[in-house]
């Protein structure tokens, strides 16, 4: 049931007055409408859609912080149709008997007066809270959302929503859904900027799309990058593409950045954590890492739900990796290990065990081969100089006769010696 319209602010009554104007059921949440799509159709317009660009940041802005509160953070387009509808799953499944469900429309002239709904069509910020809502299977929830406009045009493009309990009720819900708003319309705007430099700088072939849609269009952008760690020059970031150059990384954010690319399918707060620091870090000090994070780096580098990289990123590590793989390219393999950096300065637990498996699985190589070059390398390097095994596999490859042969039977009796083996 709905309050008396005595009892209401202005800009929820007047929703209400349209709401009956067009027909809408208070008695049903949300109803069939005619502009509900396949779900083919709705996957592929939601991955062209200009808001769709900018999920990553929203995420990072609002979901990691909120992720198991109970509210949801959802994203709509210019009609009110919800593009994405994200939180914990105990919140996702009790907005869906609500059918507040990706692809359904939220609408005011759909669903009657809602925050997603009526900001779309007063075009600014609104919270709707309980017994607010026309819809009376509605009126439990409390919701809170704003515009998004397209930076060039000045169009209406979505919006963004907050949907949850008694903690969506109190007015700092709205003031960060505006903030996180203002965020997304800056970052649409230099995406902008940076397809208008493309295209002006002849880099880009064939037509440009017209419209709204061309802020979203994420194929002219680099999505590869190069990531150094090692040798003494400290850590570096490049980006294709990005003007600045080189960017240096802090230590912690070089851990990360190794430990998501060691991980392509994803880390959880809780693993990342625990792979940061001996003792784990709080969940609140690795999610204000990521935001720093993917401030200096660009929004949609690092992903949510679990952490993971969104761009293809190059790195001396994986060269090494490569070159293991190969078998070929082992006394090369040699030197990059012993450069050092990130791999010798970090004590974080998962850089460690990174390292400990480079180390291993490079040894076994150069043992397994036998590679005279490779293994004297390896034992007159910082990992293998007392590798037992290498010494004794050189001995055992190098022919009667040779100089080294002794040197390496001297170093056996030393090693055999220092460790009483």
């Amino acid at each position: 049931m709905t309050p008396s319209s005595d009892a209401v602010r202005t800009v929820v009554r007047d929703s209400w007055a349209r709401s009956m104007h067009n027909g809408v059921d208070p008695g049903i949440a949300s109803p069939d409408d005619p502009r509900v799509m396949s779900h083919p159709e709705f996957i592929e317009y939601r991955a062209a859609h200009p808001i769709t660009a900018v999920l990553p940041l929203v995420q990072s802005l609002m979901l990691d912080d909120i992720a198991d509160s109970g509210v949801l953070v959802a994203l709509t387009d210019e009609v009110g149709r919800l593009l994405w509808v994200e939180g914990s799953s105990e919140a996702r499944d009790k907005a869906g008997r609500i059918n507040f469900v990706e692809g359904s429309v939220w609408s005011e002239d759909v669903v009657g007066t809602n925050a997603p709904g009526l900001a779309l069509a007063v075009d600014r910020g609104v919270r709707v809270i309980g017994p607010e809502h026309f819809s009376g299977p509605v009126q439990k929830w409390s919701c809170a959302a704003a515009p998004v406009h397209d930076p060039i045009t000045g169009h209406v493009i979505g919006a963004i929503d907050v949907t949850g309990g008694r903690e969506v009720e109190a007015p700092f819900a709205l003031a960060a859904v505006r903030s996180v708003v203002a965020a997304v319309e800056r970052e649409l705007k230099s995406r902008a900027i940076d397809l208008a430099a493309i295209r002006d700088g002849a880099r880009v072939t064939g037509p440009v799309p017209a419209g709204p849609h061309v802020v979203a269009t994420t194929a002219a952008m680099p999505r590869r990058a190069r990531l150094e760690v090692l040798g003494d020059c400290g850590y570096r970031w490049h980006r294709a593409g990005d003007a600045a150059g080189a960017r240096n990384l802090s230590k912690r954010h070089a851990e990360i950045l190794v430990l998501l690319q060691s991980f392509p399918d994803g880390l959880g707060t809780e693993q990342l954590a625990l792979m940061l620091a001996e003792d784990g870090l709080d969940p609140v000090t690795v999610r204000a890492e990521i935001s720093r994070l993917r401030k200096d780096l660009g929004s949609t580098v690092v992903g949510s739900r679990p952490y993971r990289l969104t761009i293809t990123v190059e790195s001396d590590l994986g060269q090494i990796r490569g070159m293991i793989a190969s078998g070929h390219d082992l006394v090369p393999a040699i030197e990059q290990l012993g450069r050092g950096g990130l791999l010798a300065e970090s004590s974080a637990p998962g850089i460690v065990d990174i390292l400990e498996e480079l180390r291993e699985d490079l040894r076994s190589r150069i043992i397994d081969s036998g590679d005279v070059a490779a293994l004297r390398k390896w034992t007159t390097s910082v990992h293998g100089r007392d590798d037992l095994a290498a010494w004794r596999r050189l001995e055992h490859r190098l022919p009667a006769g040779h100089p080294d042969r002794a040197i390496a039977a001297g170093r056996i009796r030393l090693l055999d010696k220092r460790f009483g083996i």
